[in-house]
């Protein structure tokens, strides 16, 4: 285990704060951003069969993938802040 930029419980604090809270927050972030996601297909491919405008399954979509990449973006930044705090990075 690499050694730890702070002292131990400050570490071990940040470790279980990361893995017992953030990261359960960010995958249900995840599916929901999915879920939208298919959703919007759902209702593209629904009113696209029905003739009707498929402006919302679209936005839908839209949404749902910024809402993706946005929430791997968090991920990454709180994995780079959690690797510096606990010293992994020179």
């Amino acid at each position: 285990m690499p050694r730890c930029a702070a002292d131990a419980a400050t570490c071990s604090l940040i470790s279980k704060f990361v893995s017992v809270i953030l990261n359960p927050i960010f995958i249900l972030l995840a599916a929901v951003a999915i879920l939208v996601f298919i959703y919007g297909i759902v209702e593209y491919l629904w009113k696209l069969r029905g003739g009707e405008s498929t402006k919302e399954g679209k936005l839908h979509m839209l949404w749902g993938l910024v809402g993706l990449f946005v929430i791997m973006f968090a991920m990454a930044i709180m994995g780079i802040i959690s690797n510096t705090v606990q010293g992994l990075l020179p």
